[in-house]
């Protein structure tokens, strides 16, 4: 067959969601590809630091922070932080509007310190620490440090999370010119969370500089992903997969469906389109 250019996305695709260890299965799907003339490559949400951990197990390249930052072997493909002026006013409208910020500069990520206070309050009012206990898995395993320790440096997305859809509201004024809002949804206590995302780049548009740079064809392209900030990816891609644990809506627009990660998801899928 074609030598394929293969994109996954990291949380909920190659590994459990928040984790930095594949399962030992994804592992070896990716070394046999490789070694049977496949590339490979990371493409997450995550910034370069928090996904680098993962080029251990054998990838070609990465694409980071959404399609921000690409990297191929040694070579930067592809570098988009935001402007100072845009850093600057994203920045204060959440902080203005009450909104929990993470900002992902390329090396380190930063949080709200209130956000952890607003999950606390939520955890006592509710009897239950279990998305209190989550986050901090996150960031412990992510390396995400508090916003005290930001001084400016250049930042490529900010996840965020609201309390309400009107809380939202001034932002998405303030800020829809020039940044798409990736809405993940509403979580158990009715908080919505999501990612700025940059409308000069996105998963869909990396494929395609990489492909541009590599002088491949998108018809030789496979993508797999399990959410909504994996959309335009799995739509520009020749053939888009998604997870079996991920999204309803992403399933729909898929041109297949994997099983889950945690039932060797991408060893199965990757047997079965003959790359290994």
């Amino acid at each position: 067959m074609e030598r394929k250019l293969i994109f996954l996305d990291i949380d909920g695709t190659l590994t459990e969601p928040g984790h930095n260890v594949p399962p030992d299965s994804a592992v070896e799907a990716v070394r046999r590809a490789r070694a049977n003339g496949h590339r490979v490559m990371l493409a997450s949400g995550r910034s370069y630091g928090m996904l680098s951990p993962l080029l251990r197990y054998g990838f070609d390249g990465l694409v980071g922070s959404a399609g921000g930052y690409i990297m191929y072997g040694e070579e930067v493909v592809y570098d988009c932080p935001m402007t100072p002026e845009q850093q600057k006013l994203a920045m204060d409208v959440f902080l203005r509007s009450g909104v929990y910020r993470t900002v992902e500069g390329k090396d380190t990520s930063y949080t709200d310190e209130s956000f952890k206070d607003f999950l606390r309050e939520t955890a006592q009012a509710e009897g239950n620490s279990e998305l209190l206990r989550w986050r901090e898995q996150i960031e412990n395993e992510l390396g995400i440090r508090p916003m005290a320790e930001y001084h400016g440096e250049p930042i490529y997305k900010i996840g965020f999370v609201s309390r309400s859809a009107n809380d939202l509201r001034e932002p998405m004024r303030v800020l829809g010119s020039s940044f798409d809002f990736c809405l993940q949804g509403t979580d158990q206590f009715g908080a919505i969370n999501g990612e700025l995302i940059n409308k000069a780049f996105n998963k869909g548009l990396a494929v395609e500089r990489l492909c541009e740079y590599l002088n491949i064809s998108i018809d030789d392209t496979i993508a797999f992903g399990d959410s909504m900030n994996d959309l335009e990816m799995i739509q520009t891609a020749g053939v888009g997969i998604c997870m079996g644990n991920g999204s309803e809506a992403l399933k729909k627009i898929a041109d297949e469906v994997c099983p889950p990660v945690g039932e060797d998801g991408l060893y199965r899928a990757f047997e079965r389109l003959g790359l290994i």
